[in-house]
């Protein structure tokens, strides 16, 4: 079960918010949002870091490393049903 997610620029500046962003192989899963850019990079640093440190435990237990990146996106593009994804970017053994 795999939602597409299209990002567009608008000229409304209200309707923009900041994403990071986690891409396993070709899965994106929109991890948090953030109105401002600088939070969206402190947090996308933060997951990375969170990453970096459980990289043993993600090899031994053959789970996917999510790479993070921030963009920017409308809040009308967010799926229904978003919810903020884990540091890791998983739960229960998947990828959500």
């Amino acid at each position: 079960m795999s939602e597409i997610i299209a990002f567009q620029r608008t000229g409304r500046k209200d309707d923009m918010v900041w994403a990071v962003v986690a891409t396993v192989g070709r899965a994106l899963r929109i991890a948090e949002i953030y109105p401002g850019r600088p939070a969206a990079m402190a947090d996308r640093d933060w997951r990375e870091q969170q990453v970096r440190a459980y990289a043993a435990f993600l090899r031994q237990s053959r789970q996917p490393v999510p790479r993070y990146s921030v963009q920017p996106i409308r809040r009308a593009d967010l799926p229904r049903a978003w919810r903020p994804l884990p540091a890791l970017g998983f739960l229960r053994g998947q990828f959500i």
